[in-house]
């Protein structure tokens, strides 16, 4: 049996095959440092959510009592003593007359946290990844509004 040059042969040759696989890997990197910024991007989001989540709640805190719970060191929210927010202010998850069964957290690796000198202001810190409408870095709630901090 003899073939002719002709008779076509199914079938990819190698490099076909290499070529296919490197624009599917190129593809599959390029998906991944698209999700990467989509999910830092989400991080942020909930940064700010979180945040002014917060400064709803103090503020129908301070309507009852005049003042915002004094803390006049740092504290890290949602931890600890810190897991919930009732009508004495912050205090661990399960807390009476709650505002906030469980206060948010950060989603990475950072902390919230809350100080009030005198209970006549306070202050939220959050540190964010990348930039969400004109806020980076460092940002700080207050009761005037979030802002970029020092």
């Amino acid at each position: 049996m003899s073939y002719s040059s002709s008779q076509s042969r199914s079938g990819f040759t190698l490099v076909e095959l290499l070529v296919v696989i490197a624009i599917i890997g190129l593809l599959s990197v390029l998906s991944v440092i698209a999700l990467g910024s989509a999910r830092e991007k989400a991080r942020d989001a909930k940064r700010i959510s979180d945040m002014e989540k917060m400064q709803s709640v103090l503020e129908l805190y301070f309507i009852g009592n005049n003042e915002y719970p004094v803390s006049p060191d740092p504290v890290a929210l949602g931890t600890g003593g810190t897991a919930c927010f009732g009508a004495e202010g912050f205090g661990p998850a399960g807390c009476a007359n709650s505002y906030l069964q469980q206060v948010p957290t950060d989603p990475g690796a950072s902390v919230y946290q809350y100080v009030s000198q005198d209970g006549s202001s306070y202050s939220i810190r959050a540190e964010l990844e990348g930039d969400v409408a004109d806020l980076s870095g460092i940002v700080v709630a207050t009761p005037s509004g979030i802002a970029n901090g020092r």
